[in-house]
C-alpha cells in the first residue's frame, strides 16, 4: 500500500505527463504520516530518494531513518528516572516516546552498552551509556541517585522488554520513590504481554512467575504453588532449561494440563507452539529451543466439595510419593483438589506413608 502511494507523490521523469483536472488530496495525504524505518528503501527496485513526508517536526530522511526532531506536543522533558522499554527482537516495536526520552535523556543505563548501542545506532541516538545490571547496581545506585538530584534525566533500558520486569531497575525505582524523585515509565513491548495475548490460554486473569528459583526445593515448592491455581501460569525459561522444567512441571501439575512455549517472540524465527505438558516433553526432548522462552501453563480446574475415601487418599499420595514427591507435597497436592482439611489428609498421609517421610524429604536435591 506504501508503495502505491509513493508512486502518487513521486517527483516526474523527464516525459512530461498531460495536466490532469485538480482535485482535492486523500485523507491520508491530509493528515500527519511520520515514516518509520522500513525495509523500503533497502530495496534494489525501489527509488525513493525525491521523497520525503513531512509532520510538523517529524521527516523521514531517504535512508528511512527519523529525523533528529521527534514529534510531541508535551514540550521539555522534566528531570527523573525514565523507565524505557525497548524492542525485544524487532527494532521496529519501539514509540515515538522512547526514541525522544532516550534522545534528550543525559545518560541511558543498560544492562549491556554493546547490546543496547546497536539499537541506539540504529535510531543514530548519540546519548551516552552507563552499564547498570544485576553485578554492579548497588555500586551504581549512589552515582545515579547524585545525577537525578542535580536535575538530570535518567533513561533506563534493559537487553528487551520493560526494565524492572525480571530485569535491574526495580530496586532503583524503589529508591527513587522513596526519595521523591519522579519515576516515569516509557510503556513498550514486553515478552509476558506479548506471549500471553497469542497464547490461546485464558487471559483474564493470569499469574506472572517469572524465572524460577535455582535451588530445586525451593522451585518445585513455587511449582505446586502455581499448580493450585486457578489463573494462566507465566514463566521466563532459559532455552537449556526447558526439558528440566517440563519434567518438574509434569510431576506437579500432571502430563495432560495444556500449556504454551512461546520463542523467539518477534523475531525471525518466532514460534508458538502448544499442547499438553507430556506432549512438550516429547517435542522438545528431540530438539534443543533457541532464544528466551515465555512459558504458559493453563490453571488448575477448582473442583469444590470433593472429599475423599481414605483408600482414594491413599492410592493418590502413593501415586505421588512413588513419582519422588515429599510426604508434604504429596499433602499439599493432595489437598488442592479436595475440600477436605490437610490436617486430615496429613494424618491419613503419616499412618500409610509414615516410613518413607524423612527418606523423601531428605532426597529432595539433586
Amino acid at each position: 500500500m506504501l508503495l502505491r502511494r509513493c508512486h502518487l507523490i513521486a517527483v516526474p521523469f523527464s516525459t512530461p505527463s498531460p495536466p490532469l483536472p485538480r482535485r482535492r488530496s486523500p485523507p491520508w495525504l491530509r493528515r500527519p504520516f511520520p515514516l518509520l524505518p522500513s525495509r523500503l528503501s533497502q530495496s534494489p527496485h525501489t527509488t525513493i530518494s525525491a521523497l520525503s513526508f513531512t509532520s510538523g517536526s517529524c521527516q523521514a530522511s531517504s535512508d528511512g531513518e527519523l529525523s533528529e526532531n521527534f514529534p510531541s506536543k508535551q514540550g521539555p522533558l522534566k528531570p527523573g528516572l525514565y523507565l524505557v522499554g525497548t524492542p525485544i527482537g524487532n527494532l521496529e516495536d519501539i514509540t515515538l516516546r522512547a526514541l525522544r526520552v532516550l534522545k534528550s535523556a543525559d545518560v541511558i543505563l543498560s544492562e549491556d552498552t554493546r547490546h543496547s548501542g546497536k539499537l541506539l545506532q540504529h535510531y543514530n541516538i548519540k546519548t551516552p551509556l552507563l552499564s547498570y545490571h544485576k553485578f554492579n547496581e548497588s555500586q551504581r545506585e549512589q552515582v545515579v541517585l547524585n545525577r537525578l538530584q542535580d536535575g538530570e534525566i535518567v533513561a533506563l533500558i534493559s537487553d528487551a522488554g520493560m526494565p524492572g520486569i525480571s530485569d535491574p531497575g526495580s530496586d532503583l525505582a524503589k529508591v527513587c520513590v522513596e526519595k521523591h524523585i519522579p519515576v516515569i515509565p516509557v510503556p513498550g513491548p514486553s515478552a509476558l504481554v506479548a506471549a500471553l495475548s497469542a497464547s490461546g490460554l485464558p487471559t483474564n486473569e493470569f499469574t506472572f512467575v517469572g524465572f524460577l528459583p535455582k535451588h530445586a526445593a525451593t522451585r518445585r515448592e513455587r511449582l505446586v504453588v502455581s499448580a493450585n491455581n486457578a489463573t494462566t501460569q507465566v514463566f521466563f525459561v532459559p532455552p537449556h532449561k526447558l526439558c528440566q522444567f517440563l519434567e518438574e512441571a509434569s510431576s506437579i501439575f500432571g502430563p495432560s494440563r495444556r500449556c504454551v512455549v512461546a520463542r523467539e517472540i518477534t523475531k525471525l524465527y518466532e514460534e508458538f507452539w502448544r499442547g499438553t505438558i507430556v506432549e512438550a516433553i516429547e517435542a522438545f526432548s528431540v530438539r534443543q529451543p533457541k532464544g528466551e522462552i515465555t512459558l504458559l501453563i493453563e490453571g488448575a480446574t477448582v473442583v469444590e466439595d470433593e472429599i475423599l475415601s481414605d483408600s482414594q487418599l491413599e492410592n493418590e499420595l502413593g501415586e505421588l510419593i512413588s513419582k519422588g514427591h515429599s510426604l508434604s507435597m504429596a499433602v499439599k497436592l493432595v489437598a488442592s483438589g479436595t475440600s477436605m482439611k490437610r490436617k486430615a489428609i496429613y494424618s491419613v498421609a503419616l499412618e500409610k506413608f509414615g516410613k518413607l517421610a524423612q527418606q523423601h524429604d531428605s532426597d529432595d536435591k539433586y
